[in-house]
């Protein structure tokens, strides 16, 4: 069993920046992989990001590379989602997960966190 934590959503306005965390429990956490999806109202749950066990591999979507980055502190049990140059098409829930390896389709993934709102006003 693991427990994920989102926190460090919120409202910014468009070019700003955001750094969401996601804490984890219940396993060690460097034995998973840590993904980053989101979800905007109407819209299917699509992937952010995702980053390998030991954080040497790190994957993103299309719509996030060259803005975000991921990372993951395995001492501290907690992964991170730094996003910058925020646009009102990143408003959404985002939700951390993990898997057994780094994918960027949810099928995969068997742990989710409740999700932190992120809002970005134009």
């Amino acid at each position: 069993q693991v427990q994920l934590v989102e926190s460090g959503g919120g409202l910014v306005q468009a070019g700003g920046s955001l750094r969401l965390s996601c804490a984890a429990s219940g396993r060690t956490f460097s034995t998973y992989a840590v993904g980053w999806f989101r979800q905007a109202p109407g819209k299917e749950r699509e992937f952010v990001a995702a980053i390998s066990r030991s954080g040497v591999a790190t994957y993103y979507a299309d719509s996030v590379k060259g803005r975000s980055t991921i990372s993951r502190d395995n001492p501290k049990n907690t992964a991170y989602l730094q996003m910058n140059s925020l646009k009102p098409e990143d408003t959404a829930v985002y939700y951390c997960a993990t898997n057994s390896v780094a994918s960027t389709s949810y099928k995969g993934y068997d742990y989710w966190g409740r999700g932190t709102q992120v809002t970005v006003s134009s």
